[in-house]
């Protein structure tokens, strides 16, 4: 088997190469200034691979000034550009960043049209050494491959792979790959399923691209993203990890840095049913107790568990351990204690503040346990993203939202202070019916 590296600036990923932590800003990226001091930020914090949402000219213009910035002073984290609808943009951002993410599902509807525009793409990367994420997400599948496949994580797979076998015919290669859902059980079975086809079809492996997406904040967000990708990571699958919290993208770079550590070390017994945790602090606790237990839970492997912990030489309570034991059995799909919230951590197109928001929601939707409630910035991560939620507030920008009920838009333009009341009145008279 061949296993390809991608270089992105001076990192670089793939079979054989450290994982490389990565996050993403969530400043409006016209805001140099604050682009600028965020990036500064998360530098310092560790993270190895930045991303700047680039959704359009005057955003790779800003980005430009960006990196002309963060290089003026000694900074060479390499800058991804994270571009949706529109295959013009990704070329510009060709010629400034180090890696363009673009997305199959919203590249080009027409297929020969991204086919043309996919190869003038790898002909700048090849002049300019940029490299490329092919980066899909569990809801943002075309028409024609979920007419297929449906929206599956064959569908994702089999999505990705065209674009892959179009890069290989082009002969360029130096591509990372991500398949990315806020379902767990959807996102784990969608990379473990493009690994083994790269394989099958191709003969060899793209690096790989892992995460969560829309995991949420606090302890259930970093549980979901621990489950996903430390389950993955396990199997050696996986080479650049990001965990996407609803919170200052700062906060992303200690959980994922800390999911590389335990990757490094040896993996419980698949069936081991008895955990102890000796924990420094507790996000600590969460993760290493989600990654010692996650896996075997969402693969079925096991029903339940026990464990006993330490936190900072305090011994936790039974209460306490049932309280993250409810969190990581939902996390792995198997107990839902209370609702499910799929939020996007926020970037440059994100219309309102995300983190206010969510926090919001979760204090008036809490009653409605098993309900899974999507908290998204705009209208790239809302709809489509969205797929697994039964409820979802989208932003429209203005002071405006719409709330959805499953796939479907049923309340637009509400003012958003009146937003969250209208969602839990929307959620109640569904229920009551």
């Amino acid at each position: 088997m061949k296993y390809l590296s991608c270089k992105i600036g001076d990192v670089v990923i793939g079979h054989g190469h450290p994982i490389a932590v990565q996050s993403m800003c969530n400043t409006d990226t016209l805001d140099v200034d604050a682009s600028v001091a965020q990036c500064k930020a998360l530098s310092r914090a560790g993270c190895e691979i930045i991303r700047l949402t680039t959704q359009g000219l005057r955003q790779v213009e800003a980005l430009a000034k960006i990196k002309e910035r963060l290089r003026a002073e000694g900074i060479d984290t390499p800058l991804v550009a994270d571009v949706h609808f529109n295959a013009d943009v990704a070329i510009a951002a060709a010629r400034v960043a180090e890696k363009v993410r673009i997305n199959p599902g919203n590249f080009s509807k027409d297929p020969e049209v991204a086919r043309a525009k996919f190869a003038a793409l790898t002909e700048v990367c090849r002049e300019t050494g940029c490299a490329i994420r092919i980066g899909l997400n569990h809801g943002s599948l075309g028409e024609r491959i979920t007419a297929a496949y449906g929206d599956t994580p064959l569908g994702m797979v089999r999505a990705v792979m065209e674009w892959l076998q179009m890069a290989v015919e082009l002969g360029f290669l130096n591509i990372t790959v991500s398949l990315k859902s806020s379902n767990t059980k959807v996102m784990a079975d969608a990379y473990r399923l493009l690994y083994k086809t790269m394989g099958e079809e191709l003969g060899m492996i793209f690096p790989l691209h892992v995460g969560v997406t829309e995991a949420g904040a606090g302890d259930t967000g970093r549980i979901k993203s621990v489950v996903g990708i430390g389950t993955l990571l396990r199997e050696g699958i996986g080479d650049t990890i990001r965990v996407s919290l609803t919170e200052d993208p700062v906060c992303e770079v200690p959980v994922a840095q800390k999911l590389r550590e335990l990757a490094a070390t040896d993996a419980p017994a698949p069936d081991a049913t008895s955990f102890y945790v000796d924990a420094s602090n507790h996000d600590d606790f969460i993760i290493r107790g989600a990654y010692l237990a996650g896996p075997a839970l969402l693969d079925g492997k096991i029903d339940d568990f026990s464990m006993r912990a330490k936190v900072e030489g305090r011994e936790l309570s039974s209460v306490e351990i049932d309280a993250f034991k409810d969190d990581l059995m939902q996390a792995c799909r198997r107990r839902f204690t209370k609702p499910e919230y799929i939020a996007c951590p926020g970037c440059g197109r994100t219309l309102y503040d995300i983190q206010s928001l969510l926090k919001e929601v979760m204090e008036a939707t809490q009653q409605f346990a098993g309900v899974k409630i999507a908290v998204m910035g705009c209208i790239v991560n809302g709809p489509g993203e969205m797929a697994d939620a039964d409820f979802g507030y989208v932003g429209e920008g203005g002071g405006k939202v719409t709330l959805y009920k499953g796939g479907t838009p049923v309340m637009r333009g509400i003012p958003q202070e009146e937003g969250v009341a209208k969602l839990v009145s929307l959620i109640n008279s569904t229920l009551n019916k």
